[in-house]
């Protein structure tokens, strides 16, 4: 990649918040792309979309609370945010339930979405 060469980054979450390292290690490999300055998205899918839920709880299972981090993305130029619409209503979710604000698309609007990326990786 050439200096000053951007790229189109997006980032797929799939997985719930805790029991695997998928979701911090997105977060943090979302937060690396961003320093270096590209053009980075966020797509919440299936369980994914539990990232982002309001109020969270961990200290029954020992796990610190990463998400509020999620609500610090914009202060590195993340804006780009998207949640399958589909995974919302699945899983009992709403807009309002979540802690940041994003862009609800329908699955396949996101498939369209992922065309237009140059790197796409699954977490």
């Amino acid at each position: 990649m050439s200096e000053g060469t951007i790229k189109k980054f997006m980032f797929v979450n799939r997985k719930a918040p805790y029991g695997t390292i998928y979701a911090l290690e997105s977060l943090e490999v979302v937060l690396i792309t961003a320093a270096f300055d590209q053009d980075v998205s966020l797509v919440f899918m299936d369980d994914g979309v539990f990232q982002l839920k309001k109020g969270q709880q961990t200290k029954g299972i020992e796990n610190k609370n990463f998400s509020p981090t999620y609500r610090a993305l914009d202060g590195y130029d993340i804006e780009k945010l998207y949640v399958e619409a589909e995974a919302l209503a699945a899983r009992g979710l709403t807009e309002d339930d979540l802690l940041v604000d994003v862009s609800v698309m329908s699955r396949a609007e996101l498939g369209k979405l992922m065309d237009e990326m140059d790197v796409v990786l699954s977490f």
